[in-house]
């Protein structure tokens, strides 16, 4: 067994190691990394289309709203994407949730809170939740790793037991497009009433909406007057 001593000098040789490497980019390691990324890199990142459907945020002619969300309007009523779910973000995000690099948090949480700084300033900013099932194995929860990198004045805001996931559920990436919304259907339930607030959900990935779909439904249940969307990473759905 380590001793008291031994311990104590490997904790900090540990120490010394993440500082040496707190100024390297994630992507390329060069040093001069602002929030985990250079300039260069951070420059050469995907970037979503301006002209979006302002509801669920994909491209539309002039930022139109599109055809599916004028038909069927969802329950959440907005949505802002940091980047498309392209590489690198999405081998950034991979490897934050199933390579146990929670370092990446915080630099991912930067480019959402760099994209959504100049929104209007939410009641209520609500990590999307995760199911105990995939919470234990996981150690902790992506999206409220994310919500630490907005900026101060938001922080009071955030309240990650106001959504339930009633049910653990098969991860939406593991099924067809079509079979996403069922697996969701009745998953969420608000632990408080909301009668009136202004109320964002954050999460890391958003393809078809179907989970924001549910979740923003379970808060409008609870009163909320408008709930939106700030994703990290929105899939840009291909015919």
């Amino acid at each position: 067994m380590m001793n008291a001593n031994t311990a104590a000098c490997l904790a900090g040789a540990i120490v010394s190691l993440r500082s040496a490497w707190s100024d390297r980019c994630v992507l390329c390691l060069m040093r001069g990394a602002r929030h985990g990324l250079c300039t260069d890199c951070r420059s050469d990142l995907p970037r979503l289309p301006v002209a979006a459907c302002p509801v669920c945020g994909l491209p539309t002619p002039a930022g139109a709203i599109c055809g599916t969300c004028s038909a069927n309007p969802p329950s959440y009523d907005a949505v802002r994407a940091a980047a498309p779910y392209e590489f690198p973000i999405d081998a950034l995000v991979s490897a934050l949730k199933y390579g146990d690099r929670l370092a990446l948090a915080p630099v991912l949480g930067q480019l959402l809170a760099d994209h959504v700084a100049g929104d209007a300033a939410p009641d209520v900013i609500v990590p999307m939740p995760l199911a105990p099932q995939r919470m234990r194995p996981r150690g902790f929860n992506q999206a409220l790793e994310l919500v630490q990198a907005l900026p101060r004045r938001w922080l009071d805001r955030i309240a990650p037991t106001t959504l339930e996931r009633r049910r653990d559920t098969a991860p939406q990436a593991s099924l067809p497009v079509p079979d996403r919304g069922a697996n969701v259907r009745g998953a969420f339930e608000a632990r408080r009433r909301l009668d009136g607030l202004d109320v964002v959900i954050v999460d890391d990935v958003m393809t078809t909406g179907a989970t924001l779909q549910e979740a923003a439904a379970a808060l409008k249940r609870a009163g909320a007057a408008r709930v939106r969307g700030w994703i990290l990473a929105r899939t840009l759905l291909r015919e």
